[in-house]
C-alpha cells in the first residue's frame, strides 16, 4: 500500500506540475498530460483507498493521514466530473496544486491502519465523513473556480487580453460554475451536519456539545448559507461571489486541520 501511495503522490506531482506549465505557456500537450497523469495518480488511489478499505474493513477516514487522502480523492474525483461537464480546461491548474498539498500533507503522518475505537464502530462513519468530504470537495472546486475568476476580472479591467485570458472561460460561465459548485456542497454539507448529530446522541447521548469541530463546522455552514442568501436575496454575484467561495474554503481548511492539530475535540481522530 504504500508504494500504491507513493506513486499516487508523484502523479498528482506531475500534474501540479503540468498545470502550472500550463499557466504559464499553454500547449494542448500540457493540457493532455495534466489529465492523463492525474487519471493515472487517481486510479492508484482508488487502490490504495480500496485496499485500505478491504485491509480494516471500514472506510479509511479515521487519522489524518486516512482523512487527508481521502479528502485529496474527494477532490480529483470531483474535479474530474467537473472537468467533464464543462469542459473548463484549466481548472485542474488551479486544484492539482491543492489536491497535491494535501496528499503531502496525508503522507507526514502515521499510516498504520489501528482498530476502530468504540464510537467510530457505528455505520454513521461511512454516511457522515463520505457527505462531508464529498461537500468539502465541491467547495474546494468552487474556490478554484473563484481564483479562475479574480484572475479573469483582473485581466478584463486591465485591459490586458493575454493568451491566459483567452483560454480561461468568461467570467458569466465562472460564476455560474461557482454557483452551481456551492448549490452541490452546501445541502451536502448540511446532510453531514445533521448525520454527525444523530450520530452524536447516539454515542455520547447529545446531538450537539459545542466540541470545536462541530463549532466550525457550523462557522463553515453559515458562511455558504450567507454566499447563498446574498446571491438570491441581495444579487451578489461575480467578484463578491468569487471571493466568499475563497473564504469560505479557508474556513474548510481550518477545520480540518487546525481543529484536529491546535484544539481539543471529540473528533480528533478525523
Amino acid at each position: 500500500m504504500t508504494l500504491l501511495f507513493e506513486l499516487t503522490l508523484t502523479f498528482y506531482f506531475i500534474s501540479t506540475i503540468l498545470g502550472i506549465v500550463e499557466l504559464i505557456k499553454g500547449s494542448s500537450a500540457t493540457a493532455r498530460g495534466l489529465i492523463i497523469f492525474s487519471s493515472i495518480g487517481f486510479l492508484l488511489h482508488t487502490i490504495h483507498v480500496l485496499f485500505r478499505f478491504f485491509e480494516s474493513g471500514y472506510i479509511p477516514v479515521t487519522s489524518m493521514h486516512e482523512a487527508a487522502s481521502f479528502f485529496s480523492w474527494s477532490m480529483v474525483f470531483l474535479f474530474f466530473i467537473v472537468e467533464y461537464r464543462y469542459k473548463i480546461g484549466l481548472l485542474g491548474a488551479f486544484v492539482m496544486p491543492l489536491i497535491f498539498i494535501m496528499m503531502l500533507s496525508s503522507s507526514i503522518y502515521p499510516r498504520e491502519i489501528k482498530p476502530l475505537s468504540p464510537v467510530l464502530q457505528s455505520y454513521w462513519l461511512g454516511i457522515h465523513t463520505i457527505l462531508a468530504f464529498t461537500g468539502d470537495a465541491a467547495f474546494a472546486m468552487a474556490c478554484g473556480i473563484g481564483i479562475m475568476y479574480l484572475l479573469q476580472e483582473y485581466f478584463v479591467k486591465k485591459k490586458k487580453l493575454g493568451s491566459l485570458f483567452h483560454r480561461l472561460p468568461s467570467l458569466q460561465i465562472l460564476d455560474e460554475i461557482n454557483y452551481r459548485l456551492i448549490t452541490i456542497g452546501f445541502p451536502l454539507l448540511t446532510l453531514a451536519i445533521i448525520t454527525g448529530a444523530l450520530w452524536a446522541e447516539s454515542a455520547w447521548g447529545s446531538y450537539w456539545q459545542w466540541d470545536p469541530k462541530e463549532v466550525w463546522s457550523l462557522i463553515t455552514w453559515l458562511i455558504y448559507a450567507l454566499v447563498l442568501h446574498v446571491r438570491l436575496r441581495a444579487g451578489w454575484r461575480g467578484k463578491r461571489a468569487a471571493i466568499l467561495s475563497i473564504l469560505g474554503f479557508i474556513v474548510v481548511i481550518i477545520t480540518f486541520f487546525g481543529v484536529n492539530l491546535l484544539l481539543n475535540s471529540l473528533h480528533g481522530f478525523v
